[in-house]
């Protein structure tokens, strides 16, 4: 697929052949300031990388009295950031040259002249790259880190500069429609997280969690399921694989208990697995499992959490944590009322994943 006013063959080439790909030792952590003054500087990290744009809600800043020797990690208009552990792949672009500096753990491609950055940016988000470049690093640690080398050596295809300028305005657009689906489903969850808040917190803890819910465990490992199958299979990122036995027919909690998002829950129904990384709760009799669900999704976690590399949680120790339990009347009227918002949340990601597998065909169909 192309644009009609377009011919010629792209040209094949590395992404290190076209760009400096670099990762910076930056500056020490330690160097870091919780406040901004006239004298900081933004560094810039790789959660600031988020769904494809750069997210300022957190950031850190760190004194410029040593700014001589940081002079490698000052971040230009054009400048591609891309995170290359944790999660990797995330990618975000510099649009001002305000007082940005590349941070630890996240790397800077910088083109060379002749090159869109919008353009390499839709690259590093087909499917290819992730197949050939992040899914082998995945399945083969637990902790991934990407090398550089890897990624300077990722092939490409790069069409005439006007060419770039063109697929790039168009796919920008759908990328600001997507940036605005996301807010709207962002918005949604901070009205349901304070509505939970206020509707389940009416009254003092009166019910153990173990009082009310059941803890059950699984020994299914992410690496064992299907890519393909009848049902899905549950993991720390929500669908991971799917099956054709289903280990599981009905209503659960699902809770991440290991790793960076550990006491991020939420609801399954119908037949499903989860893989052993998860907690997986159902309810008591007299108890409603929605509503105690409702009550999850704002129960602090923090003081259960054991393990500084590897963050772990265990029903046994947060079990003994109380709860407001009302007649079961009134967990059923609070969560008709909370549904309403839950269902709102479903369509609006449901549009979501619609916009993403829109761009997805569009790329596959315009770079392979």
């Amino acid at each position: 697929m192309r644009f009609p006013e377009f011919s010629g063959e792209w040209i094949h080439c590395a992404l290190g052949d076209i760009s400096e790909v670099t990762k910076l030792a930056g500056f020490e952590f330690t160097q870091y300031v919780t406040y901004e003054d006239s004298g900081s500087i933004i560094a810039l990290r790789g959660l600031n990388c988020k769904n494809g744009r750069l997210d300022l809600s957190d950031v850190k800043y760190i004194d410029n009295s040593n700014l001589s020797k940081l002079t490698r990690s000052k971040l230009y208009i054009g400048d591609i950031l891309f995170t290359y552990v944790g999660t990797v792949g995330e990618v975000a672009i510099i649009e001002e040259n305000d007082r940005y500096y590349l941070a630890p753990n996240v790397s800077r491609i910088r083109l060379n002249n002749g090159y869109n950055p919008y353009f390499v940016k839709q690259l590093l988000h087909t499917n290819r790259f992730y197949n050939k470049i992040i899914l082998p690093l995945i399945a083969t640690s637990s902790q991934p880190a990407l090398s550089m080398e890897n990624v300077r050596k990722f092939a490409l295809q790069i069409p005439s500069i006007s060419e770039q300028h063109k697929i790039s305005s168009f796919l920008t657009l759908l990328d600001k429609r997507i940036a605005t689906q996301i807010k709207i489903i962002e918005k949604l969850e901070s009205l349901i997280k304070g509505l939970c808040q206020k509707l389940t917190q009416q009254g003092n803890p009166n019910t153990a969690l173990n009082e009310a819910l059941v803890c059950c465990s699984s020994t299914l490992q992410e690496s064992s399921v299907q890519e393909a199958g009848d049902y899905p299979v549950y993991g720390a990122t929500g669908v991971c694989g799917y099956t054709d036995a289903p280990e599981v027919d009905g209503d659960s909690i699902l809770i991440i208990k290991d790793g960076a998002s550990v006491g991020v829950t939420s609801y399954a129904s119908g037949k499903y697995s989860a893989i052993g990384t998860l907690n997986r709760l159902v309810a008591k009799r007299g108890y409603s499992l929605r509503y105690l669900y409702y009550c999850l999704k704002v129960f602090n976690f923090a003081p259960y959490r054991t393990g500084l590399a590897i963050p772990h949680i265990y029903f046994r120790d947060y079990g003994k944590a109380k709860v407001w339990c009302p007649p079961i009347e009134e967990q059923k009227r609070i969560t008709d009322s909370l549904l309403s918002v839950d269902r709102e949340i479903a369509i609006e990601k449901s549009l979501l994943e619609q916009l993403y597998s829109q761009k997805r065909f569009l790329l596959q169909a315009m770079f392979i």
